[in-house]
C-alpha cells in the first residue's frame, strides 16, 4: 500500500520542542545600558527634579528614541554627549519634555472643583481672585478653573480673576495655548457646559474667548527660579509631587507656603499627601490644605 493512499497509516511524529524566537529591538530604538540609564536619570533629576526610578527603563528607552531618531544618533552614549556638550540647553530641554508625563482631563478629580466653587471662591467676592496651576499640561486644569470662577462669581470679579498656568513641557504649553480639544476630550463633561464654554472648531471645540483671556501660560521649571510674585489665593499642584522624592517634594511645599496668601489653599492629587513631609499647612480634607 502506497503512502499516497488514502487508506495509508504511519506513526505519529514526535512533537517539535517549541522555539523561542528573539523579538529584535524596536526600529530606532537602541539598547539603553544601566550605567546611560543612571546618567539620564541624574540629569533629569538634576534639572526637574523628576526621580526615575529603576524600572523605567523601557519608557526612558522609548520615549528618547523618537529623539535619537530626529538627530541622527546611533545610540545612547552619543545622545548624552550630545545632551551635555549643546551650550544652547535646548536638547537638555527636549529630553526632559519626552520624559515628563502629562495627563489631564477637564475636571479631573472633581471634589476639588465643588471646594473651589463652595468654599475658596466666596471669600474672595469683591477683588482680584489669583489661582496657579503648577504643572497644567495641555491646558484642561487650567480652564477647568476658569469655567468654575466664570458660572461662581459674579461678572465683573469673573473678568479680573487671573489664572497662572505653568508647565515644565513646551510641547504641552503649545497645545494649551492653542485651547482646541477632540469631542471625545469634552465628551465627560456636561453638554450644558460645553455649550456655555466652548465653540465649535475644525476637529472638535474651542474653549470660547472669556475663558482664555483670564489664563496666563508659560513655561517654568518648578526646581529653578519663580519669577512670579504672590499671593495666591489657590495654588494647584495635582498629581506632580508623585514624580518627586521625599526631600524634592518638601522644598517644594515649603515654596508654596510662601506664595499664598493667609488663607490660602493648596491642593494636590489625591494620590499625593503631605504626610510625611515637613510642613506648615493645615489639613482641611484629601488632598487639600490651608496656609
Amino acid at each position: 500500500m502506497s503512502p499516497s493512499s488514502p487508506h495509508a497509516t504511519s506513526a505519529p511524529r514526535p512533537a517539535e520542542p517549541a522555539r523561542l524566537i528573539p523579538v529584535p529591538p524596536a526600529i530606532g530604538a537602541p539598547e539603553l545600558d544601566d550605567a546611560d540609564f543612571r546618567r539620564i536619570a541624574e540629569i533629569t533629576y538634576r534639572v526637574a527634579g523628576i526621580d526615575l526610578k529603576r524600572g523605567k527603563e523601557g519608557l526612558v528607552r522609548a520615549r528618547l528614541a523618537r529623539r535619537l531618531r530626529a538627530l541622527g544618533l546611533a545610540g545612547f552614549p552619543e545622545y548624552l554627549a550630545h545632551v551635555q556638550g549643546e551650550r544652547s540647553g535646548a536638547e537638555l530641554r527636549e529630553m526632559v519634555d519626552a520624559l515628563t508625563t502629562n495627563k489631564t482631563s477637564f475636571f479631573r478629580e472633581s471634589q476639588h472643583f465643588d471646594f473651589l466653587r463652595e468654599t475658596v471662591l466666596p471669600a474672595t467676592a469683591g477683588r482680584e481672585a489669583r489661582v496657579w496651576s503648577a504643572g497644567c499640561s495641555s491646558g484642561e486644569e487650567p480652564y477647568t478653573i476658569a469655567m468654575v470662577l466664570r458660572d461662581t462669581l459674579a461678572e465683573r470679579d469673573a473678568d479680573r480673576a487671573r489664572i497662572l498656568a505653568t508647565d515644565i513641557s513646551a510641547r504641552v504649553l503649545d497645545r494649551a495655548r492653542a485651547a482646541t480639544y477632540t469631542a471625545d476630550m469634552v465628551g465627560e463633561m456636561d453638554p450644558a457646559l460645553v455649550r456655555r464654554h466652548f465653540t465649535a472648531a475644525a476637529g472638535g471645540y474651542r474653549v470660547a474667548d472669556r475663558l482664555r483671556r483670564m489664563v496666563s501660560f508659560a513655561r517654568l521649571n518648578l526646581m529653578g527660579e519663580w519669577p512670579m510674585r504672590g499671593p495666591f489665593d489657590v495654588i494647584m499642584c495635582r498629581n506632580v509631587m508623585i514624580y518627586f522624592d521625599k526631600p524634592t517634594q518638601a522644598r517644594l511645599v515649603a515654596r508654596f507656603h510662601e506664595l499664598l496668601a493667609p488663607g490660602g489653599h493648596l491642593f494636590v492629587g489625591h494620590s499625593e499627601s503631605l504626610t510625611g513631609l515637613d510642613h506648615r499647612f493645615g489639613y482641611v480634607q484629601p488632598a487639600v490644605y490651608v496656609k
